[in-house]
């Protein structure tokens, strides 16, 4: 897969002004960026359309079509960018455990990536939904690390490295991983499990998710929430399909393909 990705298409799509260079600020500030202008957003799999990851799809899809996507699809965009840039970037992969107990076996279908910048190792991942990082985090154990939301940190035992961030109060373990390098294959192949297996929260459900600065946006069918650091969440349950579709273009600020086919799949979303 080519990695000659139009780096100025790209920074115009994340409205990023500044000068890129690879080091530690612009690794941050576009992090920060990304995850704010590309939304997280699973409409392809929900209306069963495939999702492709070749670089040419997802700049068509991401930078010109005004959409945006799950994990595989921001994280191998951002790695792409982050390479023009002139950074070294490896691609991992992991056990999402959000929601689930600590010693759950889950597969391995969440994408984030391993950075280096001046000698020093950080992870990035700009597609994790809910909880994006929007920053990147140096690797290395114990250590909090304040975002512009919540603090993040990672734990290692035996190899084995866990992402947590600390919310309300209480560590919560969002994902657990290894710092071996994984292929493009490896993603092509869990990609087409969690965008066509029946099972899949991301075949059964709308899932829409926007980390502003001051705020997280998240859509789960028809439930519309709202965080803010130290505040109590803001919920509100959407009525129809053309509400559901009116806040994915104004909060989430996608452009919504085939509207009509859309909201006849909202029609039968849960809730």
């Amino acid at each position: 897969m080519s990695d000659a990705i139009d780096l100025a298409a790209y920074l115009q799509r994340i409205d990023y002004r500044a000068a890129p260079a690879p080091d530690l600020p612009t690794l941050r500030a576009l992090a920060v960026a990304h995850a704010a202008a590309i939304p997280f957003e699973n409409l392809n799999p929900l209306c069963g359309v495939p999702v492709r990851l070749e670089l040419a799809a997802l700049e068509r899809k991401l930078l010109h079509e005004g959409r945006g996507g799950y994990c595989f699809e921001q994280n191998l965009l951002f790695a792409a960018a982050l390479r023009a840039i002139g950074f070294t970037v490896h691609g991992l992969i992991a056990r999402v455990l959000w929601n689930q107990p600590e010693d759950a076996v889950t597969a391995q279908t969440h994408m984030l990536l391993q950075v280096e910048v001046d000698g020093d190792s950080w992870l990035a991942d700009v597609g994790f939904g809910s909880m994006n990082l929007a920053g990147a985090l140096r690797l290395e154990p114990g250590v909090a690390h304040a975002t512009e939301l919540e603090p993040f940190r990672l734990l290692e035992q035996g190899g084995e490295w866990r992402m947590q961030a600390c919310v309300r109060g209480d560590w919560l373990t969002l994902y657990r991983f290894d710092l071996q390098p994984r292929a493009f294959i490896d993603y092509v192949v869990a990609n087409h499990y969690v965008s066509t297996y029946p099972e899949s929260n991301f075949v059964q459900h709308l899932i829409a998710a926007r980390t502003m600065r001051d705020r997280r946006l998240t859509l789960r069918d028809r439930e519309f929430t709202v965080r803010r650091p130290g505040a109590e969440p803001e919920r509100r349950t959407l009525g129809d399909s053309a509400e559901v579709c009116r806040v994915l273009e104004q909060e989430f600020g996608l452009r919504l393909p085939d509207r009509a086919a859309l909201e006849r799949r909202l029609d039968v979303l849960p809730g």
